[in-house]
């Protein structure tokens, strides 16, 4: 597996090693060991898989405090331009965010540390989006960014009349108005 740090501190991409020939393919998409030399020592507890079509807007997504998750995503079907925002203050990247497109293809995961805000944007026709969590979903502390805040300023990757977004992304607050209690 090749890890490749981001610009953002704790922000990492990973490449598994793909064994590819005339059958298909084989790779491991998670070993406990092998993560936990990259950085990742938490143990994951939960699983969630959505499918999305072309031009979906999901997130920016979060829970606050102990219900913090950390995520490490990736592309079973499709194409996904997937970011992440650091939340942390006193971070130096506090604000910033990083993207990356995860596919089918280029099997990449994106490991999403606690404190960050993640969303994704559907490129291909119909993605399949799977990611593992270190907490369980807590309706009560999720909190949300709205995803064209002007100050953050994501390049989605898709034309403004393309995307297709919930109306609770689309309601959600701004980024200096936005709850978060995350310390680097």
């Amino acid at each position: 597996m090749n890890t490749t740090e981001t610009p953002i501190p704790g922000l990492l991409i990973l490449e598994p090693r793909v064994f590819n020939d005339d059958r298909g393919y084989f790779f491991e998409s998670f070993h406990q060991e092998k993560y936990s030399e990259a950085g990742m020592k938490m143990a994951f507890v939960q699983d969630n898989e959505s499918k999305s079509v072309r031009g979906v807007v999901r997130g920016l997504h979060y829970q606050l405090g102990a219900d913090s998750q950390a995520k490490l995503v990736r592309v079973v079907l499709g194409s996904v331009y997937d970011v992440a925002v650091d939340l942390r203050k006193g971070s130096p990247t506090f604000g910033k965010w990083f993207g990356v497109e995860l596919t089918e293809e280029n099997k990449k995961q994106l490991f999403v540390p606690r404190g960050f805000a993640h969303g994704f944007s559907v490129l291909s026709e119909t993605a399949i989006f799977t990611y593992k969590c270190d907490n369980v979903y807590n309706q009560k502390a999720e909190r949300s960014i709205n995803p064209f805040d002007k100050k953050l300023a994501i390049d989605w990757m898709l034309e403004d009349e393309e995307q297709i977004v919930s109306e609770k992304d689309k309601l959600a607050p701004l980024f200096d108005e936005a709850e978060m209690n995350f310390d680097f």
